[in-house]
């Protein structure tokens, strides 16, 4: 064990070098003018690695943030102003830390901050406010957003293409006017990118469309993508959409008051999780769909649905289920309740092969379960499901919305395809 004389001599030689490890370069920034050729030369002459800037709003764009260095402003005191184009952009470099840094303004059509073929990026406590375009943009980046504030942009708060290690985590993402985080890819392929712990809300869809906007994460092409443990509310369509994905989970998130389907995994998907989630208020809850398109291959267990609204104000093709799903999927141990339709529904028309749903409750619902009981229709099978509370029929056999069997355990003979126990 040391003694004392070692501990001090220890702590006076730490005392030492501090100073030249915590040392940043104050900016004399001024809030009359353009102030982007000030902070440029700074951070371009910037030698200890740390720049320190006052409080203030400074009007900057067009920035060139380079790499190995440090950027901290004043919390919540510290505003870049875009006039006309993005205030900065991090491209080609590795190693930069933004923290408790404001953006705001006018950026056109540009995004407010751009990071492109970059690595070891975070953003940590930074303000994002009322961009009439994308607030963040990322493109072949690996990059982590924490603990981050975005409102007001007229587009996405983040937008992130053929990502290389994106971590979103934390952060708080209101009022957008197409999408809260997109996490896409130009082609097919693995992605990793991590969305957690987040709180998103009021999500517009002012670009219009049948669902590419609207929607408070958007996974596109990404595969291996984790959505987790988010709080996601007043979506005009979606909380959480997977559009052809491979291996991607989406658990333990609350997704509550959307126009459209709360949980959606659609088209080309394969292997998507979707499990322990709460779904309070939408028109469908969770979809599992588009074998037509080779959507295939999920898990969907433990959630709760509840509250399904009878129709959708932004889709009206939308069909009021709890829990629906087409192929190569089990649905077990489940809870869903109050749905003006089926609470849950296996296939769409033809469009159903190897299902299996057992050990779900479900009360309250017009349908307790629904099946697919038309030509070509494939495999299912069903077992130790509870449904009670009020309902016309327990176990029915469908013609896509037309319940042509209303008690296909009194029929099951009828139907070779369908297996109940």
């Amino acid at each position: 064990m040391p003694n004392r004389r070692h501990v001090v001599a220890g702590l006076a030689g730490l005392a030492a070098f501090a100073p030249s490890l915590a040392r940043a370069e104050v900016v004399p920034l001024t809030q009359d003018g353009n102030q982007t050729q000030a902070l440029q030369s700074a951070l371009l002459a910037n030698a200890s690695g740390r720049i320190s800037l006052p409080p203030g709003r400074f009007v900057v764009y067009g920035l060139a943030i380079p790499g190995n260095v440090v950027i901290e402003g004043v919390p919540g005191a510290t505003w870049l102003i875009a006039a006309g184009s993005a205030v900065g952009t991090i491209s080609g470099q590795s190693n930069v830390v933004l923290r408790d840094i404001g953006f705001v303004g006018d950026s056109g059509s540009e995004a407010l901050l751009g990071i492109e073929a970059a690595q070891g990026v975070v953003l940590e406590r930074c303000s994002f406010r009322d961009s009439p375009a994308v607030a963040l943009s990322i493109h072949s980046a690996a990059v982590t957003i924490r603990d981050c504030d975005f409102s007001g942009h007229g587009d996405a708060a983040i937008h992130a293409m053929d990502s290389r290690g994106l971590v979103i985590t934390g952060n708080r993402i209101a009022k957008c006017g197409n999408a809260g985080v997109r996490v896409w890819r130009s082609v097919e392929g693995p992605d990793g990118s991590i969305i957690v712990n987040n709180r998103i809300l009021e999500i517009d869809w002012r670009g219009g469309g049948n669902g590419q906007n609207g929607n408070g994460i958007n996974v596109f092409r990404a595969d291996e993508v984790i959505v987790a443990d988010n709080h996601i509310s007043d979506c005009a369509f979606t909380a959480v959409r997977l559009n052809t994905t491979k291996n991607t989970q989406i658990s333990g998130n609350v997704c509550r008051d959307c126009g459209e389907v709360a949980i959606f995994s659609e088209f080309a998907f394969s292997g998507s999780v979707v499990a322990n989630n709460v779904v309070v208020g939408a028109a469908t809850g969770i979809s599992i769909t588009n074998l037509d398109s080779g959507g295939q291959i999920a898990v969907c267990t433990g959630n709760i649905v509840r509250n399904i609204t009878p129709k959708s104000a932004v889709n009206p093709d939308t069909i009021p289920i709890g829990i629906f799903v087409e192929a190569e999927t089990t649905v077990t141990g489940n809870v869903v309740a109050n749905v003006p339709g089926a609470g849950i529904a296996a296939g769409w028309g033809p469009f159903l092969r190897n299902v299996v749903v057992s050990s779900n409750v479900v009360s309250d619902c017009t349908i307790g379960i629904g099946v697919s009981v038309v030509e070509d229709a494939g495999a299912v099978m069903l077992s130790a499901n509870q449904v009670g509370g009020s309902y016309q029929h327990a176990i029915a056999g469908m013609r896509w919305t037309e319940v042509i069997e209303p008690d296909l355990l009194a029929n099951v003979g009828r139907y070779p395809h369908v297996t109940l126990g």
